[in-house]
């Protein structure tokens, strides 16, 4: 079958792999529909191996190379003799997460922080840039009829972005900021609209990005390197300021802005992931009472809830794609235009089954 595979640094080969075999009793076999190309495999493709394994994985096994792509739709081929959920034809969105189930955080309902996380398309067998892949039955959650395939493979950067603002605890009414307007930062955006922000605010001073976040009509999007943000915020929300933050920029200075423009007894959440130690003035964050949270990927259990809401049309997942592409053209029009400073794209999804 043809697959795309990370080999290392700048070296992301579409080849002829060999097909996996039949699943076990608790796996389904899928053909993935669309596969979208994440931060973290861009990552791995600029600087990388970062999570792709270099040495057996602990819980998979596996080593590099590594069919990449753990954000995908896909169709079921094949089902396990216990598998009882899904059947073969349904149309499912996979959630990557691969857990042991028998670590203290797995024990206790918090498979994402498993001591021996692996994922789909990262540190497994298979990925979503193959023409086949081999996944748990808990992996998969069927898709609506009223969801489409490409919305289908937005689901799972759609839960990092919902995981991020739940751990906010935001009320309706609340005002929010939203400091980076990359994929996650969008998504984070229109879920904290969907689940009741009076207004959302977001800062971005990457002219596309920017002019993209301007389409989604969710409230004002501010040029901090251009306008003052703080007054800004100040002038559309009458004075009241900024309630909790997404810092989804990976940024020093989008951190710095969410603690500088967070009210007093705030709350912010470090949704955008960090490449390298960011300096803060910790002091702010105790005078001002502010609460800075991390957070790491979703709940696993999530993509029903995900699904119901954006099937419901109040959470527009699909409005982050920006392109789709082929298989063949992964590197050229995906990876390459992506990593490109000046590049015009935001979501790319690639088209996996023809």
């Amino acid at each position: 079958m043809k697959a795309a595979r990370f080999h290392g640094q700048k070296d992301i080969r579409v080849e002829e792999v060999a097909r996996p075999g039949a699943p076990r009793p608790d796996e389904v076999v899928v053909e993935p529909l669309y596969c979208g190309i994440c931060g973290t495999d861009l990552h791995e493709y600029m600087v990388g191996a970062i999570v792709t394994p270099t040495k057996p994985h602990p819980l998979t096994g596996v080593t590099n190379p590594q069919i990449l792509g753990h954000e995908f739709s896909a169709r079921i081929i094949e089902v396990g003799a216990d598998v009882t959920t899904v059947k073969v034809g349904d149309r499912v969105s996979i959630m990557p997460a691969i857990v042991c189930g028998k670590c203290d955080p797995c024990r206790t309902g918090r498979g994402h922080l498993c001591e021996l996380f692996a994922c789909t398309g990262l540190s497994a067998e298979t990925g979503g840039l193959g023409e086949i892949a081999v996944l748990k039955e808990y992996q998969v959650a069927k898709l609506p009829d009223s969801i489409s395939d490409i919305a289908g493979a937005v689901v799972e950067p759609a839960a990092v972005a919902a995981y991020g603002v739940d751990r906010l605890n935001m009320k309706g009414g609340d005002v929010v900021l939203v400091t980076g307007a990359g994929p996650i930062g969008a998504l984070s955006a229109l879920y904290a609209s969907a689940i009741g922000a009076s207004q959302v605010i977001i800062s971005e001073p990457n002219p596309y990005r920017a002019a993209f976040a301007k389409t989604l009509n969710l409230g004002p999007v501010i040029d901090p390197t251009k306008q003052n943000l703080h007054d800004e915020i100040m002038k559309a929300t009458d004075g009241h300021g900024i309630d909790v933050a997404v810092e989804a920029s990976g940024s020093t200075p989008g951190l710095t802005s969410c603690i500088d423009e967070t009210r007093r007894s705030g709350r912010i959440v470090q949704t955008g992931l960090h490449t390298k130690p960011a300096t803060i003035d910790a002091m702010k964050l105790s005078e001002k009472d502010i609460s800075l949270i991390g957070s790491w990927c979703y709940l696993i259990t999530d993509w029903p809830r995900i699904i119901r809401l954006a099937a419901a049309g109040k959470y527009p997942i699909e409005k982050v794609v920006t392109a789709t592409i082929d298989i063949d053209d992964v590197v050229a029009k995906g990876f390459e235009v992506l990593t490109n400073p000046n590049g015009d794209q935001m979501k790319v999804l690639v088209k996996v089954k023809k």
